[in-house]
């Protein structure tokens, strides 16, 4: 039972880790309606609501990962 509960938690900190990184990564991706004009060298705006994407599917996968890693931690800290 003692090994079945260290897998499973070192399985939640690997997803969390893994998670993260992505949801990290995320912070650094620049939002579809910001343009840099290296002309110019200056950010412009251009907000149109149906065309505006914030979040791309790396941050929704390491979302959806960090969950499943607190509910994996949750789980091994019923079974300790």
């Amino acid at each position: 039972m003692v090994d079945l509960v260290l897998a499973l938690e070192l399985a939640g900190s690997a997803l969390g880790a893994l998670g993260a990184a992505l949801v990290f990564f995320e912070f650094f991706q620049l939002p579809s309606y910001v343009e840099y004009s290296e002309e110019y060298n200056d950010y412009s705006v251009d907000i149109s609501p149906m065309e505006v994407t914030e979040h791309t599917w790396i941050g929704r996968i390491g979302a959806f990962l960090l969950i499943v890693a607190f509910t994996i931690q949750f789980v091994a800290a019923l079974l300790a």
